[in-house]
């Protein structure tokens, strides 16, 4: 194996370019590392091993957290973790002009971070079956790395994150993806973590817990209920799959595939026309930073207590239709942690979201549907969103005009029309059992939809965008990975 530690940031000098291995690796489907047919023994075992015990508990019961006399903010004793405060959000051209809300502040930067290390020359991720306090069953499958700054620094007094020295100082190896990607918009302010893979060519203990799997494996767990978590999902969106050379020539023309894939993959190679994609791509940022530049959008911190709509009562802070989402207290018993038991509020969603990716084929070349979405949280007002992201029951208390104008459309799709469905959690650290239902449905090429706020791209388009930070939201980024599994399909895909 070539030792790529010298020039870690290059492609490999007698080798296939970056984005063909991790072709290749999608392609692999039985690593001899461990068919996928095992993954569940390993995964349930694991179980087993690692385990939360989640009650729920008033947030005034809550040991290491205060509340702020004066603000009403819930704080934690060190300063460190992060805060519940309040925002009053001014939106005039949005179907709700104002509103105000509690919301997280996490102003420190985690890191989300997957190693991968070639096998028999095809190119492995380590995962880790990560167990979260939100998670609604449990454990899930998560980066190698999934800190905070405050975990990885110990604040907590816990045990060491393990295998952290590789992306603390990944000066050894090549690293192939570092980016800041935002959180979810709608809870979190401002929140962003560093998107990280690095690659090595040393030989890696495996730890108990962890488990080399392939691009295709992760992919075929993909489409899987609540396995594969929200954090891995952000972390493969931003991997390189539509550089040059993630299809030869066969493939990108379409030859051996079925008409989507041969569509999806000349959308990844940047469709017919190298130069009108580049300029496409110069236009998308026009539109963005026009949409950006409307009537302000005004997002204000102000304090918790006495928040518009909102009461603190019964150990929760909820809001007066019942709906959108409480913020609760939970006391943690943990096994499988770096600690093994805690207390800490958590944003409980009062309904389960939607997010929806709507395609298209024009002129044999895949094309999907973004919006340029506000939400309270971005750092630069708006991100790319998927075509459809609410959370439906939300719909009964908000105007008409929040109603997504392609909320019928997604939802009675013929099945033959929906290439993925997936019900996928959230953030488990700071979200208890929020999940959303993620789907990628086709439509007809005679669908026109002409709207100032929506754009039609791409995949390089829309993947080109996540080499940079804050474009492309929490929400989109898993609807991309989820699309990149869909490159090889076989009889089990939707």
């Amino acid at each position: 194996m070539t030792d790529l530690s010298a020039d870690p940031g290059r492609a490999r000098p007698d080798g296939p370019p970056l984005a063909a291995r991790l072709a290749a690796s999608v392609r692999t489907r039985d690593s001899g590392l461990g068919p996928l047919a095992g993954f569940h023994d390993w995964f349930a075992d694991a179980s087993r091993r690692a385990f939360t015990h989640v009650e729920r508990v008033g947030l005034d019961e809550l040991s290491g957290w205060s509340t702020d006399p004066a603000t009403g903010d819930l704080a934690h004793d060190s300063g460190r973790f992060f805060r519940v405060e309040g925002v009053d959000v001014h939106h005039p051209d949005g179907p709700l002009p104002r509103w105000a809300q509690p919301i997280i502040n996490q102003p420190e930067t985690g890191i989300l971070g997957i190693l991968v290390k070639e096998f028999d020359g095809v190119l492995h991720c380590l995962m880790q079956a990560k167990v979260e306090p939100g998670n609604i069953n449990g454990l899930q499958l998560s980066p190698t790395v999934q800190a905070t700054r405050s975990n990885y620094t110990r604040v907590h007094q816990g045990r060491a994150v393990p295998y952290l020295e590789y992306f603390r100082d990944p000066s050894r190896h090549r690293l192939i993806t570092d980016v800041r990607q935002s959180e979810q918009a709608a809870w979190f302010l401002r929140k962003a973590n560093r998107n990280m893979v690095v690659e090595t060519t040393e030989d890696v203990e495996l730890l108990g817990g962890f488990r080399w799997l392939t691009l295709g494996q992760l992919h075929r767990l993909l489409r899987e209920n609540n396995v594969v978590n929200m954090d891995t999902r952000t972390v493969l969106s931003c991997l390189p799959f539509c550089d040059p050379g993630a299809a030869g020539p066969a493939e990108a023309s379409g030859a051996g595939a079925d008409a989507f894939t041969a569509a999806l993959l000349r959308s990844c190679a940047g469709g017919k026309d190298p130069v009108a994609e580049a300029e496409g791509v110069d236009e998308v940022l026009r539109w963005v930073t026009e949409v950006r530049s409307r009537p302000e959008v005004g997002v204000t911190r102000v304090p918790l207590r006495g928040l518009p709509g909102w009461t603190r009562a019964a150990g929760a802070i909820t809001h007066e239709s019942g709906r959108f989402f409480e913020v609760i207290g939970v006391d943690v018993r943990a096994g499988g942690r770096e600690v093994r038991g805690w207390t800490q509020p958590m944003v409980r969603p009062c309904g389960d979201g939607l997010a929806a990716l709507v395609v298209k084929r024009v002129d044999g070349v895949l094309r999907v549907l973004v919006q340029a979405l506000v939400e309270p949280g971005c750092l630069n007002v708006c991100e790319l969103a998927p075509t459809v992201q609410c959370v439906p029951d939300d719909l009964a208390v908000l105007p008409p005009a929040a109603r997504p104008a392609l909320l019928d459309t997604v939802l009675n799709a013929p099945p033959a029309r929906v290439l993925f469905d997936a019900t996928l959690s959230e953030e488990g650290g700071r979200f208890h059992h929020a999940l959303t239902r993620y789907l990628i449905v086709e439509a007809d090429e005679e669908l026109e939809f002409d709207h100032p706020d929506f754009r039609w791209m791409t995949v390089r388009q829309l993947s080109g965008l996540l080499r940079h930070s804050h474009y492309v939201n929490i929400q989109a980024r898993s609807l991309v990975a989820c699309l990149h599994s869909l490159s090889e399909r076989d009889d089990t895909t939707h």
